[in-house]
This record gives structure tokens, C-alpha cells and sequence, in this order.
């Protein structure tokens, strides 16, 4: 990686670029768990936790499922923005048709698995057999979203691999939008409960296909969208690569996934009232990572990019500019969380089982967004360097070492030695990937 400048630029030049590319990220990655914080409100509000607990549990199912193949997304982008640094749009047209053909075959397979897969996971989460019934049925309808979902990741990676994050922006609020609207309409207006999120999620997946569909179109040449499919189904030497990045990403996300759904499942075992808070405190969770998210997948994409025309001058300047203000907004999220706790809560729950107990939690989550932020940036920083190898190896780390043994010297703490088996991992990932990422510079430096 040549270095085509001997100092270090101002901090004016170093944020430079990033931002107009931050904000359309930004804003369509809080769509989708403002959104579910919308779910959680309307299902919080009913006369019963039992649907609220059902649609954390299928979602949670759904999220360990669809974002197992997170790497779609994470490994279009990674080989798009490359590509685009070495000025080969060919390739990068080539990626994208091979990343939907991989998401269609997985889906069809999810297709066929589902009622087994609907199985095993409320096997594994144990929850109340009456939230249990509603949890097998939301997930049953949600996974017929699997084709929308997968080639979602695809179309999302590709535009953000081209520094497009517009397109990006209206796919995700068009399915949000619409989201929102059936939700009211199943949920409140038809009594559908639990099950009217679901046919809401599933009717906004499609809507959202078919836009960013059209979108597209507008940027890739239509006349030889057939010969180049051709092209992609019978050179299947050519999926190494994409393969190889998403066979690190898989285990990355799989682990991840884990994290979250054992998580969840362990709060079903403690009570209804646990799982209803804890599924509330995650959609702070959510709304943290994914406003910390749009730094990442700016890093992801202008850090792909000055690897792919091997300019370490201009790579620097991402990694500063994106970690700057990714650390400001970190501070900014923490600060309001603390301030209005009070009132966070109750615009989700009114039954004071469950608001005691996420109250009795929330400081857990005014902490998160400080201890995770590093990992969240380097995330962005490994995918587009290309460093989803050490991605994987220190996911695996976290996971088991950190943890699992934690949670099992904190059970007697009950829900809070959950979560600060939670805290510790997200800090544990932070601290291993900041130590690999400062000896990989020091290398190259040397």
C-alpha cells in the first residue's frame, strides 16, 4: 500500500468526504430498530406481555437465522469497494450476481427447513407454552420473507461498496415506512397481534426488493445483465473469493447471533416479565449499534477503497476521520440516555412488572454505546482491509472465553449477571480487536 503522503492530514481534511456519505447510512440503519421500536411500543401496550415476549423470541429466531447471512451484505461491500479502488465496475457488477445467486440458494433452503427450523428454536428458547404458540407462529409467516431478506443484504452491500448510501437510505425506509403503516393496521386495527407483525415484516421485505431492484437497474447495464448471470453460473471458480470472505463472516455472525439469541433465550427461561423487559432494553441496544453502524460501513467502503488503490495515506485518514466522530456520537447517545431514562421506558411498557425490571437494568444500557464503539469501527475497518480472518478468530475468542464463562460465574445475579455477561463481551471484543488492529499498523509501519 504506497503511502502518497509523509504527514498526517488537519482534522478538517481528515473528516473530509465522510460525512455526506455517514448520514444516508446512519439514517437507514436506525430505521430498522426504530421501527421495531415501534413494534415493541404498539405489542407493549396491550393487555398481556405475552405477545410482546412472543415477537422477542421469533425475532430473535428470525435475526440468529437471516443475519447468519449478515455476510451477503458485509462480504458485497468488502469486494465491491475494492473493486471500485482498482476502477474495475466489470467486477464489481460480477459481485453482485454472484452474492444474489448465493442468497437465493440459501433462501431456498430456509424455505425448505422452516418448519424444522421453527422447532428447534422454540426447543432451544423453552419460553411459556402461551408465548411459545404465538413466538412458532410469528416466525412460521416471518420466514417466508427469506428471497426478499438474503437479496436485501446483497442489494444494500453493493450500493454502500459504491459509495452510494442513498439508495440504500429509500430501500430501507421504503420497507420501514410500510412496515409501520401494516403494523398499525394488522396489530391495532385488525387485533392480528404477534402475528400481524409478522405479515407486516414480510408484505415491507418484498415492497423493499422491488425497489432496490429498480434502483438497481439505473446503475448497472441491463443488456448484458443475462449474458453476465450465464457468466456467473457456469464459472463457479470464481465464487472463491466472495465464498471465502463470507465463510469468515458466517462464523463472525453466527457467533454474534448466538450471543444475542442465548441471551434472549436465557431471559425466557427467568420469567415473561424478564423477556419483555430485556426485549425492550435491546431495542436500545439496537438503536445504538446501528447509529454507531453508519461510521462502520462508511469505514467499510472508503477503507475498501483506499486498500483497493493501495493509497495508506488516504486509509489513515478514514480510520481517524470515521473513529472521531464515531467516539463524539457514542458520548452524545450515552449522555441522552442517561438524562431521560424516566421517560425512555414508558414510551414502551405501561405494566409495571416489566418497567421495574428494565429499569432495574438500564444502566447497562447507558454504558454500551462507550464500551462497544470501538468494536462497532472495527468491524469497519477489518471488513474493508479485508481482515475478516482475525474478524472471525476474535468473535470465537469473545465468545467462548469471555462470554459463556461469565454468565456461568454470574448466575446466581439472575438477570443482571446476564447482562453483565453481555457488557463483557462487547467490552472484550473492543479491547482484542483494538490490540490486533494497533500490532497489524505497527507492522505495516515497520
Amino acid at each position: 500500500m504506497k503511502n502518497s503522503a509523509s504527514h498526517l492530514p488537519p482534522a478538517k481534511a481528515r473528516l473530509q468526504g465522510i460525512w455526506p456519505l455517514v448520514w444516508p447510512i446512519m439514517l437507514s440503519n436506525l430505521s430498522v430498530p426504530l421501527l421495531g421500536a415501534v413494534d415493541t411500543a404498539i405489542l407493549g401496550h396491550l393487555d398481556a406481555p405475552h405477545y410482546l415476549g412472543a415477537v422477542a423470541i421469533g425475532a430473535s429466531l428470525l435475526s440468529l437465522l437471516y443475519w447468519s447471512f449478515g455476510f451477503l451484505r458485509m462480504g458485497t461491500t468488502s469486494l465491491v469497494s475494492r473493486a471500485v479502488g482498482r476502477d474495475d465496475q466489470d467486477e464489481a457488477a460480477l459481485l453482485w450476481l454472484r452474492s444474489a445467486t448465493l442468497a437465493l440458494l440459501l433462501a431456498l433452503a430456509l424455505l425448505v427447513l422452516k418448519p424444522w427450523l421453527v422447532q428447534l428454536g422454540m426447543y432451544f428458547m423453552r419460553p411459556d407454552p402461551d408465548v411459545a404458540l404465538l413466538a412458532a407462529s410469528y416466525s412460521e409467516i416471518r420466514l417466508l420473507s427469506a428471497p426478499a431478506s438474503l437479496l436485501n443484504y446483497t442489494l444494500i452491500g453493493w450500493f454502500i461498496g459504491q459509495q452510494d448510501t442513498k439508495r440504500p437510505l429509500l430501500l430501507v425506509l421504503t420497507a420501514n415506512v410500510i412496515n409501520l403503516l401494516l403494523d398499525l393496521l394488522l396489530i391495532i386495527g385488525l387485533n392480528m397481534n404477534s402475528d400481524g407483525a409478522a405479515w407486516a415484516s414480510l408484505i415491507a421485505e418484498y415492497c423493499a426488493l422491488a425497489v432496490g431492484l429498480y434502483l438497481l437497474a439505473g446503475r448497472i447495464d441491463r443488456a448484458s445483465l443475462a449474458a453476465r448471470w450465464r457468466k456467473c453460473l457456469s464459472a463457479w471458480q470464481d465464487y472463491v473469493p466472495l465464498l471465502q470472505v463470507n465463510q469468515h463472516l458466517f462464523v463472525r455472525t453466527a457467533c454474534l447471533l448466538g450471543v444475542f439469541t442465548f441471551f434472549t433465550a436465557q431471559g425466557a427461561r427467568m420469567s415473561t416479565e424478564v423477556v419483555a423487559a430485556n426485549a425492550i432494553l435491546l431495542q436500545f441496544v439496537l438503536l445504538t449499534s446501528h447509529a454507531l453502524d453508519g461510521f462502520a460501513h462508511a469505514a467499510e467502503a472508503l477503507c475498501g477503497k483506499a486498500v483497493g488503490a493501495r493509497d495508506r495515506a488516504e486509509f489513515v485518514r478514514v480510520v481517524q476521520g470515521t473513529t472521531a466522530l464515531a467516539l463524539l456520537t457514542a458520548f452524545m447517545i450515552s449522555l441522552v440516555l442517561w438524562l431521560g431514562q424516566g421517560y425512555w421506558l414508558t414510551l414502551f411498557t405501561a405494566l409495571p412488572l416489566v418497567l421495574a425490571q428494565a429499569n432495574s437494568q438500564f444502566g447497562w444500557v447507558i454504558a454500551l454505546p462507550l464500551l462497544t464503539i470501538w468494536a462497532y469501527q472495527l468491524d469497519g475497518i477489518f471488513l474493508g482491509s479485508g481482515a475478516t480472518g482475525a474478524m472471525q478468530n476474535i468473535m470465537l475468542v469473545c465468545t467462548a472465553g469471555v462470554f459463556f464463562p461469565l454468565w456461568w460465574l454470574a448466575q446466581p445475579m439472575g438477570n443482571s449477571g446476564l447482562w453483565l455477561a453481555f457488557a463483557g463481551f462487547n467490552l472484550a471484543r473492543s479491547v482484542v480487536m483494538g490490540l490486533v488492529f494497533w500490532r497489524q499498523q505497527r507492522r505495516l509501519r515497520g
